[in-house]
């Protein structure tokens, strides 16, 4: 909101600088990552009052369990992300209906998560809400969010158009009622499916939300890109109005991932739970769609992908030898693939600074792809 203050440049001219993008991006980084902070020991302390903290179950678990104490850490911490990028969001972005739409799949899948994490903490229920009952609350945000964007006359025409890297022009129109349909099935396997795999990531301290801050400042990148048209023009990709008010929101969830990971780092002192990872792999997903870049997502968010699809691979293989020889048999020693590697004898701390460094890769490699057309 403070960016309507450059409307009053004629009373002190200093104001003009708020219309800038990238400094307002800068300051929602800073005022999340400071929000975090401030708000940080309180929450957590209060997550302790409440015990709201995390528990795990032998049969889940192995001897991890054992071997990294992390049974009355408490969960939840989410909340610290979702308040940080809210307020920042709020205070620098000028709201569109590419803002307006983030803020809401954020929100509403925040809400779902807290709601998961809670009966699982308080309740004890170990699997939380029904996987149905999730897959409705998902179903119907990502259906909300299709018809605000595909009703507004500024987003209409660009939510409809499919680009691919590598390509100058976009490959698909979602057009009719066909095309809607289509739309919705893709973004609604792109919520789904990231809202898991950072779930899956979600397993060793500051493993998930550092990955989550580098595919953050790419799709801030892309966002900016996307909403310059010179810069568009320039790369090849397509010019979406507006749509570059999504960096000050990657800009605020990358404050937010920083001033979290200072209290999720080993060992850590709060997890994220489902009340983050849901919420944050949903609006990562919808943002990708928005900047025309969900393909790529595959690419950049490289590390969440291979998690979800050790899995993937580890079940079925299981299922598979079962069906043949009688009995079970993994592919990995543990998944997701985090733990595959702390069963190998990797250090958790070593696990997580290398999946960092891959994330990175994947990060640049993604970036890459915008030149390359």
């Amino acid at each position: 909101m403070l960016s309507y203050l450059a409307e009053y440049e004629h009373l002190w001219g200093p104001l003009r600088v708020l219309r800038y993008i990238t400094l307002r991006t800068l300051l929602a980084a800073g005022t999340a990552t400071l929000v975090g902070f401030v708000i940080g020991p309180w929450l957590i302390a209060q997550l302790k009052r409440l015990k709201f903290g995390q528990h795990y179950d032998d049969d889940r678990t192995g001897d991890l369990a054992a071997r990294f104490d992390k049974k009355n850490t408490p969960t939840m911490g989410g909340l610290l992300i979702f308040f940080a990028v809210a307020v920042s969001t709020l205070m620098w972005a000028t709201p569109n209906v590419w803002v307006l739409t983030s803020l809401f799949v954020y929100g509403a899948l925040t809400a779902v998560g807290f709601r998961d994490d809670y009966l699982k903490a308080v309740k004890k229920n170990r699997d939380g809400i029904s996987s149905r009952e999730k897959l409705i609350w998902q179903t119907s945000v990502t259906a909300v969010a299709l018809v605000l964007l595909a009703t507004n006359e500024t987003s209409a025409g660009h939510i409809r158009e499919l680009w691919l890297p590598f390509f100058k022009e976009p490959v698909f129109l979602f057009l009719g009622i066909a095309g809607t349909i289509l739309l919705f099935v893709m973004m609604f396997f792109w919520v789904v499916g990231f809202s898991n795999a950072i779930n899956l990531t979600d397993g060793l301290d500051g493993l998930a939300i550092g990955c989550t801050i580098t595919v953050a400042l790419v799709y801030g990148i892309m966002a900016y890109a996307a909403g310059n048209t010179r810069i568009a023009d320039y790369l090849l990709i397509g010019y979406v109005p507006g749509v570059g008010e999504l960096a000050v929101i990657c800009g605020a969830l990358v404050g937010a991932g920083m001033a979290f990971l200072w209290y999720n780092s080993h060992p850590a002192e709060v997890f994220m739970g489902d009340t983050g990872s849901l919420a944050l792999g949903g609006l990562i997903g919808m943002i990708a769609f928005m900047v025309q870049q969900p393909i790529t997502l595959v690419l950049v968010g490289g590390v969440f992908v291979a998690e979800a699809l050790s899995v993937i691979i580890q079940v079925t293989y299981f299922k598979a030898t079962r069906k043949r020889y009688g009995e079970g048999r993994r592919f990995f020693r543990m998944a997701p693939i985090h733990h595959h590697f702390q069963k190998a004898g990797w250090p958790e701390t070593k696990v997580v600074l290398r999946f960092w460094i891959l994330s990175l890769m994947c990060a640049l490699a993604g970036l890459g792809t915008l030149k390359l057309r």
